[in-house]
């Protein structure tokens, strides 16, 4: 999986459409190998962004809230934890 799509659920403040849309572009980038498509294929990349966008928000919307929201400095934080721990092992 991409390491640049993060978590998007159970966020306060809650997610915006920004994020969204740039977690289906890189999704789409991901999937298809390019960062930017060729001219004869934008239309087709374009709009697979924003049906994979409507489809995010979509789910985001349907699931169920869990029992402890996230913070965007609180996942920051176990980001750096998590890359300090990786450093500390080499």
């Amino acid at each position: 999986m991409c390491r640049s799509i993060r978590v998007l659920h159970a966020f306060e403040p809650p997610t915006t459409a920004s994020e969204i849309q740039a977690a289906a572009t890189q999704y789409v980038r991901k999937v298809s190998g390019y960062r930017q498509p060729p001219q004869l294929a934008t239309e087709a990349f374009d709009r697979t962004v924003q049906e994979i966008a409507a489809s995010t928000a979509r789910l985001l919307g349907a699931l169920p809230s869990r029992a402890s929201t996230r913070t965007r400095e609180g996942e920051r934080e176990k980001a750096r934890a998590r890359g300090a721990a990786r450093e500390s092992k080499r």
